[in-house]
């Protein structure tokens, strides 16, 4: 028994079905709210804020360094330095899931690869794994290998722009000194642990290393960024939107000089990839020592979610039926993780698990209307939520801010009712502790860590081992991601080999011819993940066109608002916990610096959080925020 607050149980062989007796099994207005903490009411909080001068609203708009269009609202209590009310805002919307309609699900490879300019590569793959399950259609082992290795190479870009361009300079040099001086101070004579890898003597070295814009592990970043760039474009034909992504596979010519090429710059990433897991470490053990208080700033309780990643090319077979099967063969093991126990592996028990609300967002409720297709059961009849995306209709309906009604244009996805947080550690913590990872003599999952055996380049051959963390905080998030840039030069290492012995055989065919029914319903979901988490898109064909489309994306998870059972959603909640730090007394210097880390570890991504549309341009909003969201 996996779900506690979902109706659904499992029968002695694993099948799930609808409890017996429940009139109206899926209701949320007589369901018992799920067990976690909850947000003080509106009623509460302008009541606080009368009666007391030390508790004052506290807000971001823009919260800069984000892709995107992010917004956070919070009223923090500057006596007893905590946060009392936290709502995250998406104020960006779209309008992919509504221009889907009607088209040929082909498009969705192109048109949903502009929900991000960012990571647009694993949109164009998730939309063609819903297409590929939807019209009966398997990609080639070397279709899938090379799908594999646009992933990691799309990773190895994203995870260095997250963690030393837009998280990286709140523990700079130029951020710490002037909010914390004490604790540069500190700095300045504490050794790091590991410079024999990273050169770094000081954590203040490192420090004025991560400085935005001169610092040299800023700028360094910037090259790796590049780096990664070029071996992508090399199968992927450019970037950020790829054009070799195609249901069946790749249309990309595969060749020994193209592998070596890519090889060349994929070897780089060896040395890099052990500075950076070392980098953070040092980071986040200097902040435990200084104050164990840092280990609250963006803690939460750790639920997360991930649909697993990096298909195995012998057991991919795009069906929904085998989803478990294939599911569990991943390099990156799908997973639910509550209160820290990983309490599935299975596809579709995840899929199932999955609603979407729109409480508190700018959208009209749909179910019950009877102008959507209703499915009661997934293709394998596994009951289904009406609330569930293959049910969801998007309909957007714009109005004024309201904190106890609706704030924001992000939906509330809920998985068995509980908020859960999407990330690239989910893949790591999932790999960790199943123990399900195909065999490789460079990676291990132990049960409670992930050990990594790094290929010598100009450092020696290096042993890095991430372990299931004690506590679940912003600096863990950072750490986590530091460490998945090994993980993921790792497994593109293996998909790299495996293609060069296809290749030695002779097999360079990489994609399978298809056709699109013309008659029909028919259903397929892209199980994938971007390089912040879990990613879905959820597809239904009517007589050849898409019916309906929907998106469920990490910043979709991670930014979603409170539930209609006061639940904050991951950012709300890890605002909530997180203690203002500053050496300041005064509300008026005040920076919300520990509010920033907090809701950045998350490596927010807006432009792909809300997908709608806006008749006769109801809206309009300018954001330039960060010039990674302007691609699009």
């Amino acid at each position: 028994m996996c779900f506690k607050n979902l109706p659904v149980e499992f029968d002695a062989g694993g099948k799930p079905f609808l409890r017996n007796g429940v009139g109206d099994p899926y209701a949320t207005a007589t369901a018992t709210p799920p067990e976690g903490p909850r947000q003080l009411t509106s009623e509460n909080i302008q009541e606080l804020l009368k009666r007391n001068g030390h508790i004052k609203s506290l807000d971001f708009d823009p919260v800069t360094r984000v892709a995107g269009a992010l917004a956070f609202h919070t009223v923090a209590d500057f006596e007893n330095r905590k946060v009392l009310e936290a709502r995250s805002v998406a104020t960006l919307f779209r309008g992919y899931e509504v221009i889907m309609v009607g088209r040929d699900p082909r498009d969705a490879i192109y048109i949903t690869s502009r929900a991000c300019g960012v990571c647009g590569g694993v949109h164009s793959v998730c939309s063609a794994l819903a297409t590929e399950m939807a019209i009966g259609c398997c990609p080639p082992p070397m279709g899938v290998l090379i799908r594999n290795l646009a992933l990691a190479l799309e990773f190895l870009y994203d995870h260095p722009l997250h963690l030393h361009l837009l998280a990286g300079p709140d523990y700079s040099q130029v951020i710490v000194e002037p909010t914390n001086p004490s604790l540069y101070e500190r700095a300045k004579v504490t050794e790091a642990h590991h410079t024999a890898i990273h050169g770094y003597r000081t954590i203040a070295d490192l420090m004025t290393d991560l400085n935005p814009l001169t610092g040299r592990l800023y700028v360094e970043a910037l090259h790796m960024t590049r780096v990664a760039r070029e071996a992508y474009v090399l199968i992927c034909g450019k970037y950020p939107h790829p054009q070799t992504i195609v249901p069946g596979g790749m249309s990309s010519t595969i060749n020994l000089t193209v592998m070596n090429e890519m090889f060349v710059r994929l070897s780089q990433f060896f040395d890099y990839s052990k500075k950076l897991a070392l980098i953070w470490d040092d980071i986040t053990d200097f902040f435990y020592d200084a104050n164990p208080e840092y280990k609250k700033v963006g803690a939460r309780r750790a639920n997360m979610i991930d649909t697993g990643i990096f298909d195995h090319p012998d057991a991919y077979d795009a069906t929904y039926e085998s989803a478990n099967d294939w599911g569990n063969r991943r390099w990156a093991t799908p997973g639910a993780i509550v209160e820290g126990k990983l309490v599935t592996t299975d596809l579709k028990t995840i899929n199932i698990g999955l609603e979407e609300f729109v409480e508190h967002s700018f959208y009209e409720e749909w179910t019950g209307d009877g102008q959507q297709q209703h499915f009661a059961t997934d293709p394998s009849g596994n009951p289904l939520s009406p609330y569930h995306p293959w049910n969801k209709v998007t309909r957007p309906r714009p109005q004024g801010t309201n904190w106890k009604e609706k704030y924001t244009w992000d939906t509330t996805p809920r998985w068995d009712r509980q908020s859960m947080e999407a990330g690239a550690y989910a893949r790591l913590w999932n790999t960790a502790v199943a123990r399900k990872m195909p065999e490789s003599p460079f990676m291990e999952s132990t049960g409670h860590s992930l050990k990594m055996r790094v290929p010598a380049g100009a450092l020696p051959e290096t042993e890095l081992e991430w372990h299931v963390p004690e506590v679940w905080n912003a600096f863990e998030r950072n750490r986590a991601r530091a460490y998945c840039q090994a993980f993921t030069t790792l497994i593109a290492f293996e998909q790299w080999r495996a293609a060069m012995d296809r290749l030695k055989d002779g097999d360079s065919r990489t994609s399978t011819k298809f056709e699109i029914p013309k008659r029909g319903t028919q259903q397929g979901v892209g199980f994938w993940g971007a390089g912040r988490g879990y990613l879905t898109h959820h597809l239904t064909l009517d007589r050849g066109a898409v019916a309906n489309y929907q998106i469920v994306t990490p910043s979709s998870w991670n930014a979603s608002p409170t539930d209609r059972w006061g639940q904050p959603g991951p950012y709300e909640e890890a605002v909530l916990n997180t203690p203002l730090l500053e050496e300041t007394n005064d509300p008026a210097k005040f920076r919300g610096l520990d509010v920033l880390r907090a809701i950045r570890s998350f490596d927010p991504c807006m432009p792909c959080t809300t997908h709608i549309q806006s008749e006769g341009g109801l809206i309009t909003r300018e954001v330039n925020t960060c010039a990674c969201g302007l691609d699009d």
